[in-house]
């Protein structure tokens, strides 16, 4: 069965463009256009569409106005069609915090060079966001209860990795809000493209008590900090004259991203071993199982989202089929199973 989408934005060639790449592979179904927030409503109404694809800058309504009308009245799933600028990529956040569940960088000027690339990475988009539970997540879930963990304390060169794809961009934020400042070093493998992981970090740090920064190449890893792998490399721990480092790299694809969970986790695994925790959040795919298990494998503690609070339960699952994770955990409670972990890390140091 074809997924239905409805596409919205003020451009007629966008439009055209968006709906002709959408349709390409057969299972996707554009059912209807919308020029603007008004529009979109009425047809949203009769069209009923699985996913609607949504641009920021429009007339008559913002976007952001629109998704936040959308998600409390009749939650819907929604990638957001975004511009590659500082502007763009800060409302990009703050609809994935509205309850968007993924977002697209539109191409260059004219398209040039990237169409094909974008046109699959929209349809992989829209994919997902058809699986996506924003219904259960709207209903049922409330931000993340403000209760404080005493303390998250670790013996010296101990290490969190978080790894996360669609969906991630909430559930990091819920995680890193209940860690408390004397946690050790966290590094994290978010999907995300070049010019959004700086924004990115850059959110998380406002509304977080830890110091969270994009990652640059040899920086040494700090208690209290968390560090955004950049979009389009990959990270990894490495361990130089006595001290942790981010290392960042530009190679080949690895499980299809860059940054890749994977590469991140089994980084840690080599690294930093049994005095590491991880945890893997919501997200499509199988990125992070393999490196998930090796980190295992190596004596770390290891979580993994559970399906009720996931907005994707894939990296997850594949993770706990895979006997990659110890046990699973509610978004919520993510936090305080990593705290406890590093604690019994500190009582056997």
């Amino acid at each position: 069965m074809s997924i239905k989408v409805l596409v919205v934005d003020d451009s007629a060639l966008i439009r055209e463009v968006l709906s002709r790449m959408l349709t390409r592979d057969g299972d996707i179904d554009v059912v209807g256009t919308a020029k603007d927030p008004i529009d979109a409503r009425e047809k949203i109404k009769t069209l009923n569409p699985d996913v609607v694809t949504l641009d920021i800058e429009m007339p008559n309504m913002n976007g952001l106005q629109f998704l936040e009308k959308l998600m409390r009245l009749r939650p819907t799933p929604v990638v957001m069609v975004s511009t590659l600028t500082k502007k763009g990529a800060s409302e990009t956040l703050l609809a994935l915090e509205l309850g968007a569940v993924d977002f697209v960088a539109k191409p260059s000027a004219e398209f040039e060079g990237g169409l094909d690339g974008f046109g699959a990475n929209l349809r992989d988009k829209i994919r997902a966001a058809a699986k996506s539970d924003v219904r259960g997540r709207s209903a049922g879930r409330a931000d993340a209860p403000k209760v404080p963990l005493k303390t998250a304390a670790a013996p010296s060169g101990a290490l969190i990795a978080i790894g996360a794809s669609t969906g991630g961009v909430e559930a990091i934020r819920t995680v890193l809000s209940l860690m408390p400042t004397d946690c050790p070093p966290i590094v994290i493998a978010q999907h995300m493209p070049p010019g959004f992981t700086a924004r990115f970090a850059a959110r998380l740090d406002e509304v977080c008590d830890l110091t969270v920064v994009e990652a640059d190449d040899r920086m040494v890893l700090l208690p209290g900090h968390a560090y955004v792998a950049k979009g389009d490399y990959h990270l990894r721990v490495e361990r130089s004259s006595g001290q942790l480092k981010t290392r960042l790299t530009h190679d080949e694809l690895e499980s299809g991203h860059r940054p890749s969970v994977d590469v991140l986790f089994e980084s840690v695994a080599r690294t930093v071993g049994a005095m590491a925790v991880g945890a893997i959040l919501t997200g499509m795919g199988r990125d992070g199982a393999r490196g998930l298990k090796m980190m295992r494998d190596a004596g770390a503690y290891t979580v993994g989202q559970s399906q009720g609070s996931a907005l994707v339960y894939g990296m997850p699952r594949v993770a706990f089929e895979e006997g990659a994770v110890v046990e699973q955990a509610p978004i919520e409670a993510i936090a305080g199973r990593l705290a406890n972990a590093l604690v019994r890390l500190k009582s056997a140091a």
